[in-house]
């Protein structure tokens, strides 16, 4: 279980893109009233989008200027008059059209159009003047003087470095079960709120949510709006959850070191530092949609590394077994040609550490994680059938099936919820004989 932030997949749109939205065809004379939108340009092209529903798309300079031209109140004649007077061949209509799709008008020739609604935020009171302040440089400079003076506290006293015992603060299993847990989660709670913070900071509404990498559970923060933001305000939204992370460990380990508690007290602060660090090399599995992924992402300055490079390794996978069955005819066209060349550059390299890192997480987890919860599930239900078992018995095998039985059960709900409907369209898909000959599908 580890926290993140989510930055939904966003689309690139394409002038022959069309959406049928509208019931009346979009003419030479229609005029429309344009949404407010965010823009950014992102080497050669731009990010445009409505921060209330999360749509965002990337786009050519030459859609930007059509917009401009249009929320001017120019009819699609005028527009693709001006445009071509500046050297651009642009199907206006069908751009208009598009842009119906994406919910970016508000009217079409003074008809009101209905849009999506806007996603409700998380913590909707919560404004940006509340937190703006977590953006100035300050705080970056005195989280960073807090995560050093616990490295500095460390490095004076090795005592303060964590290890695995400090996990085990209590002879009975299931308080150290049930009370780790709850640390976790509530550092878990705090890592989102500073996700959910930093971009509200931004006034980028965010929305906290379940969701699955892999076989981890994962809490995460949908702060897509941030795209639109300058560089360090979208760093600083995707750091802010790691950032938390090693101020609570470095906190703790201050506190360890002044005021030298004793007793469960210590033991329980001990506890902390470990499981505030713990989740910090999760973060760094880029090979998922983690914190640390977004930062490559940003940094390659690709626009869906994770789509890219899984598009790109079917092609490449397709192609090398056709080679396998000698199969001669045409391959299809590599995805990753379509994208610029440092895009390009970056897909591919990404490509193998998706395989790779996918590969052994997965391989780790089938061989060791998912049988040593069952044994633990196992010896927990033997314990509570077994006429000899004690109290103490009972009560661990009790926070073990809750702990982990409610982990797993939580975490096929969350994937149900987000696989669900694949599932049933796959069984909704039946065969069915006919005289033709062959078995066909039909939905």
């Amino acid at each position: 279980m580890f926290g993140d932030v989510l930055i939904r997949r966003n689309t690139t749109m394409a002038a022959t893109t069309r959406l049928e939205v509208f019931v009346k065809p979009v003419s030479g004379a229609t005029s429309v009233l344009v949404c407010p939108l965010r823009m950014r340009s992102a080497r050669g092209g731009w990010i445009v989008g409505r921060v209330e529903t999360g749509t965002f798309v990337a786009v050519p300079p030459v859609a930007v200027r059509a917009i401009e031209l249009l929320s001017e109140g120019r009819t699609v004649d005028a527009v693709r008059a001006m445009l071509l007077a500046e050297g651009q061949d642009v199907d206006v209509a069908t751009f208009v059209t598009t842009l119906l799709g994406l919910g970016f008008l508000s009217q079409v020739d003074g008809r009101a159009i209905v849009l999506p609604p806007p996603l409700r935020p998380t913590l909707p009171w919560l404004r940006a003047r509340h937190v703006r302040w977590l953006l100035h440089p300050a705080a970056a400079w005195a989280t960073a003087g807090i995560v050093v003076a616990g490295i500095v506290a460390v490095l004076a006293d090795r005592s303060l470095f964590p290890g695995y015992r400090d996990l085990i603060w209590s002879d009975s299993g299931g308080a150290v079960m049930l009370g780790n847990t709850a640390i976790a989660w509530a550092i878990i709670a705090m890592h989102e709120l500073a996700h959910l913070a930093t971009a509200r900071a931004a006034d980028v509404p965010g929305r906290m949510s379940l969701s699955t990498r892999l076989h981890f559970l994962a809490a995460q923060t949908d702060v897509t709006g941030v795209w639109t933001e300058p560089r360090r305000t979208r760093l600083t939204v995707y750091l802010a959850g790691a950032a938390v992370n090693l101020s609570i460990a470095a906190i703790a380990i201050l506190t360890l070191a002044v005021a030298q508690p004793t007793g469960l007290t210590e033991r329980l602060l001990a506890a902390t530092v470990l499981l505030s660090l713990i989740p910090i090399p999760f973060e760094c599995l880029v090979f998922m949609r983690t914190d640390a992924y977004f930062v490559l992402q940003d940094l390659t300055g690709c626009t869906n590394l994770y789509a890219d490079g899984t598009a790109y390794f079917r092609y490449t996978t397709a192609r090398l077994w056709r080679r396998l069955r000698r199969v001669h005819h045409s391959p299809a066209a590599d995805p990753s040609r379509r994208l610029p060349a440092h895009e390009r550059r970056a897909v591919r390299a990404y490509a193998l550490v998706l395989v790779i890192g996918t590969a052994i997480c997965l391989t780790v987890a089938a061989s060791t994680v998912l049988p040593a919860a069952l044994l633990l599930l196992v010896r927990a239900v033997e314990t509570l059938v077994a006429d000899t078992s004690t109290g103490a018995d009972l009560f661990d095998a009790v926070a073990v099936i809750a702990v982990l039985g409610g982990f797993h059960l939580l975490w096929a709900r969350t994937w149900w919820q987000r696989h669900g409907h694949r599932v049933r369209r796959t069984r909704n898909v039946t065969t069915t004989p006919t005289e033709e000959g062959p078995l066909k599908e039909r939905g």
